[in-house]
């Protein structure tokens, strides 16, 4: 599977063609592997097998919330950065879960794959601007 050496980004989201897609457009653009699942407690079974860089998760899942499914990813990857994609409106009490969690970053949906790019390569340090691959020169 993957070396040691070699992190890689988790993304779980239920939305089977937007996981599929996002999972492509980021695999292409960044020098990891993206490792997508659709449901939260898989992504949980195989996360200690993973090298994991940083963590991708929608929070409007079946099973278990994005909430839910970080609370229990961290225990198994302390201090790994954990990015929440949601479509739904931030309220109150959602705000303060976000603001005591290890929550690094908060993306609505839709997005731009770009802008997820950029945030996982904000939250992952180490890794850095030497994650994008060269991109091709074209209008």
């Amino acid at each position: 599977m993957n070396t040691p050496a070699h992190k890689s980004v988790v993304l779980v989201d239920d939305d089977k063609f937007y996981t599929k897609l996002l999972t492509q457009l980021l695999a292409e653009n960044l020098a990891c592997p993206v490792i997508s699942f659709l449901d939260p407690r898989e992504a949980l079974s195989a996360i200690p097998g993973i090298n994991v860089g940083a963590i991708v998760t929608d929070y409007e899942m079946p099973g278990l919330n994005g909430f839910q499914f970080m609370a229990e990813a961290i225990l198994l990857k302390p201090g790994v950065p954990v990015i929440l994609i949601t479509g739904h409106p931030i309220n109150a009490a959602m705000a303060k879960m976000i603001s005591t969690s290890p929550v690094k970053s908060v993306l609505p949906k839709p997005f731009g794959w770009q802008q997820l790019s950029d945030e996982i390569i904000r939250f992952w340090p180490e890794a850095g601007a030497a994650l994008r691959k060269a991109k091709p020169s074209s209008a």
